[in-house]
């Protein structure tokens, strides 16, 4: 374990070093390369921001609104013991935002207990799906792609597998 805190403490600056080295060994201006990545990424963010805006203005609406509660309680009853309706908010925010998802992980963790039936699928759910609607609207947005083919289905597609695999795997734990 210390060789991992070790090899941890060192790995980012080696890494630094290793880059400002080979570029001074090609011959470039690694400061300018810097500077232009970091316009770059500056002018980026910029683009994205309204839509980082609007999403978390979203999220925050529903989680607010009492509508995730109102769709745990719904979808609860259909779902029966398959699925734990306290863990339903978080499926639903998760393809929205992450540190949404995060912060009622936190709040079940607070309710329910983290070793938990729902703590343990949960945090597997966490682990096993993507912020799908975020991902999609920064990376296409940002490149202007209007039209995304099958790139909706499929992330739904991955999400739901992503739900099952983390029931499946609880219940297994």
């Amino acid at each position: 374990m210390k060789i991992l805190v070790v090899l941890s403490t060192f790995l980012i600056p080696v890494v630094i070093f290793y880059i400002v080295g080979f570029g001074l060994l090609q011959k470039s201006n690694v400061f300018d390369a810097f500077s232009r990545g970091a316009k770059d990424g500056l002018h980026t963010a910029l683009e994205i921001l309204p839509t980082l805006i609007g999403l978390m203005v979203a999220v925050g609406i529903l989680r607010a609104s009492g509508f995730l509660n109102l769709l745990s309680s719904v979808l609860g009853k259909v779902m029966g013991d398959w699925f734990p309706p306290e863990v339903l908010p978080i499926a639903v925010v998760r393809m929205f935002s992450a540190s949404a998802a995060t912060g009622l992980l936190l709040d079940l963790f607070k309710q329910c207990g983290p070793d938990s039936f729902e703590g343990l699928v949960a945090a597997l759910l966490l682990s096993g799906t993507e912020t799908l609607v975020y991902c999609m609207s920064i990376y296409f947005g940002h490149v202007k792609i209007k039209k995304t083919r099958y790139t909706a289905a499929g992330a739904l597609l991955a999400t739901l597998t992503g739900i099952i695999a983390s029931v499946f795997l609880a219940r297994l734990l």
